[in-house]
């Protein structure tokens, strides 16, 4: 599959794969403005992708840092994930989190991996089975992760762009965040936006908790053939932006890790 999503329909039908491993990639804290509407469900035989925890560098001040390849592979492994695994991430709001962990999946070189399409409600919706959350223990897998460096950026980076313009920079903040008309979530930050970037607010791109169609991301985004770099508040809704990208053009992508949590509380230049 060239897809990197995929239907309730589509998973439903390959629930009995032996090789198909359903990830659970929910924020129970969030900055949507939107509450999980079923906290204590996940689909039938899913398993915990905990981001901000085993699957973050929690050593780091800033939140939701990629953690080492040897995390990775040892988190990945306690969850039974193998090489040859086909790897389907959801989420509870639809399409929020999901995106983060489908791209941690591709920088750690594994591309066997989608995002559910609307999430746990979609699910939920179609009448599909679910069960309590619960705590399980796997038998552990053989998943060893590969880093592909060029998928992720640091802020030398950022700023080298800034002077080069060769990459085009996407911030998936909300528009009052990005021109400093409203106060950052997040306390000691500065407002407003990196120099050069172009602001793309992730709601922007779905409807009901699933993407928009090809041709309105087409038009919502105008892509030239440029590298893209997504930013946003903390790494993960710039991932949204960049899994939309994904499905309308091959372009080179890369997040900035540290996005406007590292960018904000520094001496870096900011626009507003």
């Amino acid at each position: 599959m060239t897809n990197p999503i995929v239907s309730v329909t589509w998973l439903q039908d390959h629930l009995n794969d032996p090789e198909l491993i359903i990830l659970d990639a929910r924020l129970d804290h969030n900055q949507s403005g939107l509450e999980n509407q079923n906290p204590d469900l996940q689909i039938k035989g899913a398993r915990l992708f905990d981001i901000k925890n085993n699957f973050s560098d929690t050593s780091n001040p800033l939140p939701n840092t990629f953690p080492t390849p040897e995390q990775f592979t040892a988190e990945c492994q306690k969850l039974g994930i193998n090489k040859n695994s086909t790897i389907v991430v959801y989420d509870t709001l639809g399409i929020y989190s999901s995106p983060r962990a489908w791209w941690m999946f591709k920088a750690m070189g594994h591309s066997n991996v989608f995002v559910l399409d609307g999430g746990l409600p979609e699910w939920i919706k179609e009448s599909n089975p679910t069960e309590n959350r619960q705590e399980t223990t796997y038998t552990i897998g053989d998943f060893e992760a590969n880093l592909q460096p060029e998928f992720i950026k640091n802020k030398e980076q950022i700023l080298e762009n800034i002077k080069t313009k060769e990459a085009v920079l996407i911030d998936a903040r909300s528009q009052d965040r990005f021109y400093a008309t409203h106060e950052e979530p997040r306390a000691g930050l500065r407002s407003g936006h990196i120099p050069g970037s172009i602001n793309v607010p992730y709601t922007e791109l779905q409807k009901d908790g699933k993407y928009k169609s090809a041709e309105e991301l087409t038009e919502i985004l105008k892509l030239n053939d440029q590298p893209l770099l997504f930013t946003c508040g903390s790494g993960i809704t710039a991932c949204i932006v960049l899994l939309a990208c994904e499905l309308i053009s091959d372009n080179p992508k890369a997040v900035y890790d540290g996005s406007w949590t590292e960018w904000g509380s520094s001496d870096l230049p900011i626009e507003k």
